[in-house]
Formats: structure tokens, C-alpha cells, sequence
């Protein structure tokens, strides 16, 4: 039986600069462009810190908690025809 809400991906709602491929393609270039540019290991390891941060939390993080979300919403979505069926049949 479907509900009519189908399990998508979000990256499906991304433009193309914000697809997985793109945030680690940027990461990569970032970091590696910071090495190419200072030759320093200290100062490219400053640049990448707050890149790995955000690569992190959009590969990892944000997707599971749009999922999260999209899941709770679908299951208030099939929860609510119940509970008003519910209510007028207790008037």
C-alpha cells in the first residue's frame, strides 16, 4: 500500500553546486589549492579544518537530518486522516 510519498533522495532538490560531488570536488580543491599556493603544512591544515567541518556536515549530517525530518512529516501526513476519522466518529 502506498501513501503516496515516495522515499526521494534530497540531493534530488540540490542544484548541481550543491550535489555531493561538487561539495568534494571544492573541498578537494581548496585544500590542495592552499598547499600549492603556502607550501605550508601548518597553514593548510587551518584551511582545511573548517573545509572538512563543512564537507562533513553536508555529506553527513544535513542529509540524515532532512531524511529525519521528511520521515516525520510523511508519518504526520498518514497519522492525520486517522485521527480526524477518530474524532467524528466520537461526536
Amino acid at each position: 500500500m502506498s501513501s503516496g510519498l515516495e522515499r526521494t533522495s534530497i540531493w534530488q532538490y540540490k542544484p548541481w553546486w550543491c550535489q555531493p560531488w561538487s561539495i568534494l570536488l571544492t573541498g578537494m580543491l581548496i585544500i590542495s589549492g592552499s598547499w600549492f599556493w603556502l607550501h605550508r603544512v601548518w597553514l593548510t591544515g587551518l584551511v582545511a579544518m573548517p573545509v572538512l567541518v563543512w564537507m562533513g556536515f553536508f555529506l553527513l549530517i544535513y542529509p540524515k537530518l532532512m531524511n529525519q525530518m521528511l520521515a516525520d512529516a510523511a508519518e504526520q501526513v498518514i497519522q492525520q486522516p486517522t485521527e480526524v476519522k477518530q474524532a467524528e466518529q466520537s461526536e
